[in-house]
């Protein structure tokens, strides 16, 4: 054989084998590729619920550099609003955006980490569960239904309530019927209120038609998308149920912990970054929604002390009835009251009143 062809005959072998390699590489990448499905119990659109949701889509594909694909599907197109945790659980879906306060039902404690009654800001709330010992309680209440869930989201107070009436006491409450969510839920029951949770798309409706006559549901900016000023011309603050709220990226167990480390140190950061981000963008955003409120002639109101006072007091006899019903809600609740004794002592020193 010339050396002419046996040079070309070395080639051609060599451009096969670099092929076949980079083929074999590429294949190995592809393999490595996280392309998850996340549910979510927010609609996209919503101003911070939704969106918060819909960035953690953007930011951990960008963060990766494409490695990591978590797509964002809105409620109803996986499975319904309020039945994520369920599917994270048994794996049928991978993830899925939302609070730790929808699931009552299932595990009682986790309501401590969406919001708490007359609880922490967000500071205070997120110093408990970075190094107060809540991330602990939160990891062990998951992990028993096979979720490992990260906190991915923390907005400022919300609103009191929309009311059709203005409310002045105690009595003015009785009767009524609320959507309501969470802790508060079983307070505003303890005052008379009949309360009923709705996803946000079913709320307006259902206002609308008088099937509830009063609703809580979010910050200014939120309510003010959802139209609730159009059936409802009394808007309540301070929002003592919930003075700020968690929202976490919940992710089947078995699926996180196949990731390596770099995959979910990721994922981990752009939770962080979401946590300053939607609690900075919450703050920026709501006198100007309480302006264009006002201009729409809705009455924005505060609680008196004596009401305040007595929904504080609604709220002691059920955390004390939840935390003889239940251990870990017991062990979550006085972990944070403990921390918040302490807190106290340099709350009270270090800012103004």
């Amino acid at each position: 054989m010339k050396f002419s062809n046996i040079l070309k005959s070395a080639t051609c072998v060599a451009v096969l084998a670099a092929a076949a390699l980079t083929s074999v590489a590429s294949n190995a990448d592809a393999s490595e590729r996280v392309r998850w499905k996340m549910g979510s119990t927010y609609s996209g659109s919503l101003t911070q619920l939704g969106t918060l949701g819909k960035r953690v889509d953007e930011r951990i594909d960008a963060v990766s550099g494409g490695n990591i694909n978590i797509k964002f599907y809105e409620p109803g197109a996986l499975v319904p609003a309020l039945e994520v945790f369920d599917a994270v659980s048994t794996g049928s879906i991978d993830a899925a955006f939302s609070t730790p306060g929808y699931w009552a039902g299932k595990v009682p404690a986790l309501q401590l980490f969406g919001s708490v009654p007359f609880g922490p800001q967000a500071g205070e709330y997120l110093a408990w569960v970075k190094f107060g010992g809540g991330q602990e309680i939160f990891d062990k209440l998951y992990a028993e239904h096979g979720i490992k869930s990260l906190f991915c989201g923390l907005i400022a107070p919300e609103a009191s309530g929309w009311f059709s009436k203005e409310i002045n006491s105690v009595d003015d409450l009785k009767g009524l019927k609320m959507r309501f969510f969470g802790l508060g839920a079983k307070v505003m029951e303890k005052l008379g209120v009949s309360t009923q949770l709705l996803s946000a798309g079913d709320i307006y409706p259902a206002l609308e038609l008088g099937t509830i006559d009063a609703t809580e549901f979010s910050m200014p900016a939120i309510d003010l998308k959802l139209g609730f000023y159009q059936v409802a011309k009394y808007y309540y603050f301070p929002g003592w149920h919930q003075q700020s709220t968690f929202f976490d990226l919940m992710i089947n167990k078995e699926k996180w912990d196949g990731l390596d480390k770099t995959q979910q140190a990721q994922i981990e950061s752009v939770c962080n970054d979401n946590l300053a981000y939607g609690f900075a963008e919450g703050e920026a955003i709501q006198f100007a929604a309480l302006k264009e409120l006002q201009e729409k002639g809705v009455n924005i109101k505060k609680w008196s002390p004596e009401m305040l006072d007595a929904m504080r007091g609604a709220w002691e006899e059920v955390a004390g009835e939840l935390s003889a019903q239940d251990a870990p809600f017991k062990e979550a609740y006085e972990n944070l009251q403990s921390f918040r004794a302490d807190y106290k002592i340099w709350k009270d020193i270090g800012y103004l009143d």
